[in-house]
């Protein structure tokens, strides 16, 4: 129930919007750490004497069976043996699966490189109708240029520590733009100013990339928002996240990527974007927006090209 005097969207109740995912995924994880315990404490072991017969360290007993660390595959078919319940293993990968599903991390997810998620993403694209994203720093996969992509996979490499298979990673991701020109499918991007003038890439890519916005705002199943620096916002816009259809919630933190599916997380979600939707401008007046800063910027090469004679 909302406290007196606030309402769903002040900042505080605004934390829930942004940790739900992480809440129900620490939910998840020590709802099968519990299990795990069970059937430990079924098989008459103590954490001491399981760790002794798998080799393991005692504290990742401790950690697996508290929710704050999560067991890999192997870790869950070793424990079953350990504790004579090899009939249960298979309800506990499906639960793990669930589990990784929503907390997706980046160093599981990316331990070959991009170009596999991307291919993913890609499948995901196929079976999602209506695309809504809100970015407050970056410009969308969906909408960037080669360019502007290799930057964002080599960055993402670099701070990952992961294979560095850019160039086949762009080349699958700009595949995925094929699907802006399908009239069967429905984009909606709300996206800040400030997400088109951060520094992420060099100017010329970045002068490309605006380019390239202006373009695809005139697709007919395209709505482009733009939310300027002088607008009030309504809801404060904490992180970027996309809703694919009405099923699914995705945001990516610096660690992991977060698959929301409750329906009460979507719906939550759903009026956060129709609040930042609704601050937004659209049409010639985001062009407008997006040419003013694209010719900020070509002023400032024009500039250190004057500069450099």
């Amino acid at each position: 129930m909302t406290r007196p005097g606030t309402t769903p969207w002040d900042g505080t109740n605004l934390r829930s919007v942004r940790s739900s995912g992480i809440t129900t995924v620490h939910e998840a994880r020590s709802a099968l750490g519990q299990r795990l315990r069970e059937l430990r404490q079924q098989a008459g072991l103590s954490g001491r004497q399981l760790a002794e017969s798998l080799s393991w360290a005692p504290s990742k007993v401790s950690k697996l069976e508290n929710g704050r660390q999560t067991p890999t595959a192997e870790d869950i078919r070793e424990w079953t043996r350990s504790t004579a319940s090899e009939d249960q293993s298979e309800t506990l990968l499906t639960s793990l699966h669930t589990l990784d599903l929503q907390y997706a991390e980046w160093q599981r997810q990316l331990k070959t490189g991009f170009t596999s998620h991307q291919n993913t993403i890609a499948h995901l694209d196929e079976r999602t109708r209506l695309f809504r994203a809100f970015e407050p720093t970056v410009v969308p996969g969906l909408l960037q240029t080669a360019g502007y992509a290799r930057e964002r996979f080599t960055q993402g490499a670099t701070t990952l520590k992961v294979p560095h298979d850019v160039d086949e990673a762009v080349r699958v991701r700009t595949q995925r733009h094929e699907i802006l020109y399908r009239p069967d499918k429905r984009f909606h991007f709300v996206l800040t100013e400030a997400a088109l003038r951060y520094r992420l890439c060099a100017t010329e890519v970045m002068l490309g990339q605006l380019d390239r916005l202006v373009s695809l705002s005139t697709l007919p199943n395209v709505k482009l928002g733009i939310i300027a620096f002088s607008t009030r916002y309504t809801v404060a816009p904490w992180h970027g996240f996309w809703i694919l259809d009405h099923d699914r919630v995705m945001v990516e933190t610096y660690s992991a990527e977060l698959n929301l599916a409750q329906p009460s997380e979507v719906k939550l979600y759903g009026t956060a974007f129709e609040r930042l939707a609704a601050v937004a401008t659209y049409g010639r007046a985001a062009r407008a927006l997006i040419t003013q800063i694209s010719d900020g910027l070509s002023a400032e090469v024009s500039q250190v090209s004057e500069d450099s004679e």
